[in-house]
């Protein structure tokens, strides 16, 4: 009924968290063009920006979240007038909460975990790609 919302705070919060790591990697550099400077950043230190990374994580999330949402209001859960959640009007607010914090924790948790592991994935591609420096 409303578990996309879970997921739709997570990506605020990530999304929060990405803005500050892009304005962080924009004050290592003195480049105008943010895209270029956070690019330029992550390929000096031989690997994906953090701000990339969280992007990532934040698409992952927000689509998760309008995909639910859609289908949600396919079904009928969701209607376009006050209290917008067909539960709330039927006094099953309590069910509506039981999911968000069941189905809802559950899905967001996943997203995450499956973000986590694309990660370990590719840090553990970008460690093959240096090469090691020679030694004397």
């Amino acid at each position: 009924m409303a578990c996309f919302l879970v997921s739709a705070a997570e990506a605020v919060i990530v999304t929060a968290a990405q803005k500050h790591c892009e304005h962080k990697e924009m004050e290592k550099t003195d480049n105008a063009d943010q895209c270029q400077a956070v690019a330029e950043v992550a390929q000096s230190e031989g690997r994906m920006s953090w701000s990339r990374k969280l992007k990532i994580l934040s698409n992952l999330l927000w689509g998760g979240a309008f995909l639910l949402l859609f289908e949600h209001i396919w079904h009928g859960e969701i209607v376009p007038w006050f209290p917008f959640f067909t539960a709330a009007q039927k006094g099953e607010v309590g069910q509506m909460l039981k999911e968000m914090a069941t189905t809802g924790v559950l899905m967001a948790v996943l997203v995450t975990v499956v973000w986590a592991c694309a990660l370990f994935v590719i840090s553990r591609a970008e460690k093959k790609a240096v090469p090691e420096p020679e030694e004397l």
